[in-house]
């Protein structure tokens, strides 16, 4: 799919009669495949939801399990999650924010998905405003780590250093803030965030 996709994009712009209509063929079936890859992995959330929920012996899962992770919304967010489709994401987690408005992980969602996006600040409110309900260490170190790379986006490495070192402290196990701690000195690397939130559930 991706490299059909790639032939799409390159061919696309000065392409001329068959040529174009077969490529707008090809985009057509590339559209109607990734829609039905998406229904069926949400599909398979849900089911993943319900079988948690109603199993007699189910697997053994953190004690840190939430109610909102079988709503339906949350398990629809996170499947946008995963996909890498934030927008979506966003309206899914804010939907399920109404029915659990104190769910510290439901905005920790929103705030990476933010992130992703590139929207910086909407991510920042939205860390600020759970960090100090954070009692988890693992949930700390991760807003900590998060709000470092923010930091580090706008130029303060000094404050990002500041973060990274609270996120070590909260957590010694999560790497990312360790990482972060390096690209930082080094300035250059890639910055990492959010990869350990599904480890939370």
């Amino acid at each position: 799919m991706n490299n059909m996709l790639d032939e799409i994009v390159k061919h696309y712009p000065a392409a001329k009669g068959p040529q174009k209509q077969a490529l707008v063929q090809n985009w057509n079936m590339l559209k109607s495949m990734s829609e039905g890859i998406l229904e069926e992995w949400l599909h398979f959330e849900e089911k993943m939801a319900i079988f948690r929920e109603s199993a007699v012996s189910p697997p053994v899962f953190p004690p840190t399990e939430a109610p909102e992770l079988q709503l339906d919304a949350f398990v629809r967010g996170q499947g946008y999650y995963k996909l890498l489709m934030f927008q979506p994401a966003i309206q899914q987690f804010e939907a399920a924010a109404l029915i659990f408005p104190d769910s510290l992980l439901i905005k920790l969602y929103i705030a990476m998905s933010y992130m992703y996006l590139g929207q910086t600040s909407q991510a920042s409110d939205v860390l600020v405003s759970i960090l100090p309900l954070a009692d988890d260490r693992k949930l700390r170190a991760i807003i900590y780590n998060a709000l470092g790379c923010i930091e580090v986006l706008n130029g303060q490495q000094r404050k990002a250093e500041e973060h990274f070192v609270l996120a070590m402290q909260s957590d010694p196990t999560l790497p990312d803030p360790m990482i972060n701690m390096e690209v930082c000195k080094q300035n250059c690397g890639e910055l990492q965030y959010g990869s350990q939130l599904i480890s939370l559930l």
